[in-house]
């Protein structure tokens, strides 16, 4: 679901011209836009970040039993793995994501028993806390025991499974964004499924506006930003949850609980690079509003923007927002 779409001025009389295409990659719909006068080009350039993205998608996946993840996760409790030093780069700076969320961002959630939680209109109840417990406790990126020097992975329990559907789309999008840069393309836009980048300008040298989702109404913005060297990613409750004795539950879960989060509907972060937006969003719904706020208030050029289940808005400090 296209969380974000850039809303375009009308161009210019002149040859700079915004040259988009849409596509699904990793199980998710991407548009990426590259501004030029040349068509030729920003087909080429469109079809790099194509293969950038699906090179990306078959070193993080883990729908292959030889992808190197999948390797990992087969050798859980028994032996090390060595892997790419770009995949041991990644979990690397993930786990220095978790710590600084405190385990609300952890890329062994895939360890998780996901019986409990179908969140199809058949699920009438939640599981008792102890249930819970039992379900996610195996969630603990402390037991990823990471050696740099020679890119090698090791998961200390049995059961112990890694995934990246948390920060994955994030780093390719920033990935196809540098490739693109390094290409030429002085502005455009990768868009993964929500978690955008942009740079540049749009073709009549104005920034980028970009419509951030309105939650009850998906299809529809419910405030603009102008933003240019920056990226977005969006972490909501409105695609896939429940309603139980009267109250909203999100697919997302605590991985310290093992019960599914409430009370937020949204959290849209918005910083430089897109797998951080991406990495951070989801956490933000974890810790809460006023965890979620104070983390953000403390770091360099972050911001983000969170909507309650009572439609209430609270920004970051350092933000401003324009009314649909």
């Amino acid at each position: 679901m296209l969380m974000f779409a850039p809303v375009l001025d009308k161009p210019v009389a002149d040859e700079l011209k915004a040259h988009k295409r849409q596509m699904r990659l990793m199980g998710n719909a991407f548009e990426i836009t590259v501004v030029s006068g040349d068509t030729e080009f920003a087909g080429h350039c469109i079809d790099r970040a194509v293969n950038e993205i699906s090179r990306i998608e078959a070193l993080l996946t883990t729908f292959k039993d030889d992808s190197q993840i999948n390797l990992i996760n087969a050798n859980a409790g028994v032996q090390p793995v060595q892997v790419d030093k770009e995949v041991c780069d990644l979990i690397a700076r993930s786990i220095k994501l978790s710590a600084l969320t405190q385990g609300a961002f952890d890329i062994t959630y895939g360890s998780a028993d996901k019986r409990f939680w179908n969140f199809d209109r058949n699920m009438r109840s939640l599981p008792d806390k102890e249930t819970a417990k039992q379900a996610v406790r195996l969630i603990n990126y402390r037991d990823i025991v990471l050696n740099p020097n020679n890119c090698t992975v090791f998961l200390k329990e049995k059961g112990m499974r890694i995934g990246f559907g948390g920060i994955g789309k994030g780093y390719a999008a920033e990935c196809a964004k540098r490739l693109l840069q390094q290409l030429g393309v002085q502005s455009g836009i990768v868009n993964a499924s929500g978690d955008l980048a942009a740079w540049g300008t749009q073709p009549n040298g104005q920034p980028w506006t970009v419509g951030i989702a309105d939650p009850n109404f998906k299809n529809k913005p419910f405030s603009y930003l102008n933003i240019s060297g920056m990226a977005i990613a969006t972490s909501g409750n409105y695609e896939k949850f429940v309603v139980i004795d009267g109250k909203k539950y999100s697919h997302t879960i605590d991985p310290k609980t093992g019960f599914p989060v409430s009370g937020i509907k949204s959290v849209s972060v918005i910083c430089p690079d897109a797998e951080i937006a991406d990495a951070m969003a989801t956490p933000i719904t974890i810790m809460g509003i006023n965890a979620g706020l104070h983390l953000i208030n403390q770091m360099k050029n972050i911001a983000c923007i969170i909507i309650d289940d009572d439609d209430r808005l609270y920004t970051s400090d350092n933000i401003k927002l324009s009314a649909a």
